[in-house]
């Protein structure tokens, strides 16, 4: 009798997120990424058998045992494992007996049936206990001092496979920055950037109840995800390979999933080059035609990472929502990204943020996104592409005095559409008197011209770019 174990990782943003230090979100994420990989081999005592090994990745595993004995030793012994190299990370785990390999599929099902049952079961937590225990001064989480196999105290040096992973070989470590605020350049912003595939789901129902094929689609896409997160770096951030420091971590990366964390002003040249990447990488390497969305959340360097990633990750889900607007059966949604950049001490769900911030009078919005990454899907959604959004996010700095009048001109026309449409109306035909050029004339009409316009994002990227607060 053979036996389908399944376990999947829970709390895992929050684990990572749980303080604002760079070093220890980064730690944090290296441990993560080993839960389902290093730990879970420790636990079985050996590697893992290729045959029997179907997922070890993004927080999830699954994997057949070949006795009832070795899979009972692992239910009892991984979540104690897990608990004590990540307190705060939660796991769920089931097992469905799969006498019969050509009934995979069944026995897949019912895994995940079980899963999402023991989700609901409360697991003992580590976050209380005695006032004797040793705590994190951060996190007031139980610290752990751990060994090493000789019996010498570990102490935690992060070697990061992620950045390896999302760098390339031949990562120098010491050349990666870990304090925030040497992130940054010229302003205090950074980007909390968050990616996700689409048309996984698609995929994993044609494919799913094949267990060979399922693990050979698992291990392409990891490896085009990667694939795709180097090429982004190497088309961006190589331009500091002469720098003492390079101003991007890595947080996650696995699966279909890239979180990270940049300076501001890269952020939508990086997050580009990975979403056109990844098509790339994972047709070539997976044979289907996958895309992906993103969000970027812009945020001043002192703010909790904690909400700039729930924000990245609410606008990634905004964009795929609009992607997969009447798409047709079997079609894959088109690739596109939305952004937000902070502007309060606090910030709430992204609905309350659209309803607050960037809902004007009379029917008028500034939630202009998302924008496409190609030309032919963005004019069939009636959107941008994101090259259109940034030349026109560059059109004030390359008119001088005129295009910085311009910019003050707009700024007041978006205070006149939170409060008087009929000003903002006049202010419109006022620009075109003042500013009298065709380009200057046609540069108006694009951006104020519907009642979505497109004036917010394009002032806050112009922030984001030339805000000079730092020496």
């Amino acid at each position: 009798m053979k036996y389908l174990y399944g376990a999947a990782v829970q709390g895992i943003q929050q684990f990572i997120f749980q303080t604002n230090k760079l070093k220890d979100i980064v730690e944090a994420s290296d441990r993560v990424q080993n839960i389902c990989t290093e730990k879970f081999k420790k636990v079985l005592g050996h590697e893992l058998n290729d045959d029997n090994a179907v997922l070890n990745a993004a927080g999830n595993v699954k994997y057949i045992f070949d006795t009832k004995e070795e899979c009972e030793r692992t239910v009892r012994l991984f979540p104690k494992t897990v608990k004590e190299y990540a307190p705060g990370i939660t796991i769920s785990q089931a097992v469905v007996p799969c006498p019969e390999d050509e009934k995979y599929a069944e026995y897949a099902d019912e895994l995940e049936r079980r899963l999402r049952q023991q989700r609901n079961k409360p697991m003992g937590s580590l976050t209380t206990g005695l006032m004797a225990v040793l705590r994190e001064t951060g996190t007031n989480l139980p610290k752990l001092v751990l060994q090493d196999e000789e019996g010498k105290e570990d102490t935690h040096d992060i070697k990061s496979d992620l950045c390896k992973n999302a760098f390339g070989e031949g990562t120098d470590m010491r050349d990666v920055e870990w304090e925030i605020e040497k992130m940054t350049d010229k302003n205090d912003w950074i980007a909390v950037i968050h990616a996700d595939g689409n048309g996984l789901g698609q995929v994993v129902q044609k494919i799913g109840k094949d267990r060979k094929a399922f693990k050979e689609f698992s291990r392409n896409l990891d490896a085009a995800t990667k694939a795709a997160a180097q090429r982004a770096y190497r088309n961006v951030f190589m331009k500091f390979a002469d720098k003492e420091l390079t101003p991007i971590r890595p947080i996650v990366l696995g699966g279909d999933d890239l979180t990270v964390i940049c300076r501001a002003d890269l952020a939508l040249e990086y997050v580009t080059a990975f979403i056109d990447a990844f098509e790339k990488e994972a047709k070539e390497k997976t044979n289907q035609p996958l895309t992906a969305c993103a969000g970027i959340a812009y945020i001043k360097s002192s703010f909790p990472f904690y909400y700039g990633y729930g924000l990245a990750e609410s606008l990634c889900g905004e964009a795929k929502k609009d992607a997969k607007k009447d798409m047709k059966e079997g079609e894959f949604a088109p690739s596109c990204l939305m952004f937000h950049k902070v502007q309060d001490s606090f910030t709430e769900d992204y609905a309350s943020i659209v309803e607050r911030e960037l809902t004007g009078k009379n029917g008028y919005t500034m939630k202009h996104g998302p924008y496409y990454l190609h030309e032919n899907e963005a004019a069939k959604k009636g959107r941008w592409t994101i090259d259109e959004l940034k030349e026109k996010a560059e059109f004030f700095e390359r008119n001088g005095k005129d295009g910085n009048a311009m910019k003050t001109h707009l700024r007041r026309w978006l205070t006149d559409l939170h409060q008087n449409t009929g000003m903002a109306h006049q202010k419109v035909l006022r620009m075109k008197s003042v500013f009298d050029k065709d380009v200057f004339k046609k540069y108006i009409d694009d951006v104020t011209g519907s009642k979505c316009t497109p004036v917010y994002d394009i002032l806050a990227l112009h922030t984001i770019y030339t805000q000079q607060t730092k020496e």
